[in-house]
């Protein structure tokens, strides 16, 4: 090749890239998104856990939403009170007060406590046997079945299956509801992280039916709702049910429960 043609080619690439150069250098101008720069505050202080607990798709999401008000300073589940109390002064405002919420598995029928109609073999997932004759091994509808989807959904390490039942560690659990979501039965809800007493039981059979599946299952004798002496008890379908705003913790529930099917919240 000639140097005529090695210049010409030199030329023609230099000339495309300055042209490539200027046209993206005034798109990036004229297409320029503008950034509110507290957005770029709040996400800084946001944990970048991208586990969806506050309802966003990730950090970014959420501190977005602050900043257009279409979300509390305090949506965070993974930083808590003191890191909306640090958004709260970004927005120029006062965080609400809240109750720190923690997951909790409505059941308590381990492999001592519950029986079985047969042995399962296959993928364990809760899921997946929620669709099989009987909805599980277990002879409670309502229960557990102990396969640890929840275990698996959970990014905090805060679910573990003990004897056959989930069990919540709820200093690790930060309310972000990946478990409730993978529940097939619907077990696992949102409690305040004070409660004292808890009802650990979901089953709405009745009371004969009940007992043949559970040692520990609610049968709804309404006991409870009786000897509450501010009316923080109500059964409904079979069940109790604690109204935890009301609940003043003193145990009388707990000890007028002939199946222990309330217990104390560790």
């Amino acid at each position: 090749m000639s140097l005529v043609g090695v210049l010409t080619a030199t030329a023609i690439v230099g000339g495309v890239g300055i042209f490539v150069g200027l046209f993206l250098g005034v798109a990036a101008i004229k297409f320029k998104v503008e950034v509110d720069e507290r957005e770029e505050a709040v996400l800084g202080l946001l944990p970048g856990n991208n586990c969806g607990g506050c309802g966003f798709p990730g950090c970014s999401g959420l501190a977005s939403a602050i900043v257009k008000g279409e979300a509390p300073v305090n949506s965070c589940p993974v930083g808590g009170a003191s890191v909306g109390e640090l958004i709260a002064e970004i927005m120029g405002m006062e965080a609400e007060t809240t109750v720190r919420q923690v997951a909790f598995v409505r059941c308590q029928g381990d492999c001592n406590k519950t029986t079985v109609d047969y042995e399962y073999y296959g993928v364990e997932d809760c899921r997946m046997i929620a669709f099989v004759p009987g909805g599980g091994p277990k002879s409670c509808n309502y229960g557990c079945m102990g396969f640890g989807s929840c275990v698996k959904a959970c990014s905090f390490g805060a679910i573990q299956i003990v004897d056959g039942v989930a069990v919540v560690d709820r200093e690790k659990c930060i309310a972000c509801g990946k478990c409730m979501e993978v529940c097939p039965k619907d077990l696992i809800t949102m409690i305040p992280y004070d409660a004292k007493y808890v009802v650990a039981c979901r089953s709405k059979d009745k009371g004969p039916a009940t007992m043949k599946t559970c040692q520990v299952g609610c049968i709804g004798c309404q006991l409870c709702k009786k000897s509450c002496p501010i009316g923080a008890v109500e059964v409904t379908d079979f069940l109790a049910v604690i109204d935890h705003e009301k609940c003043e913790e003193c145990g009388i529930c707990v000890e007028k429960c002939p199946k222990k099917s309330i217990v104390l919240h560790t």
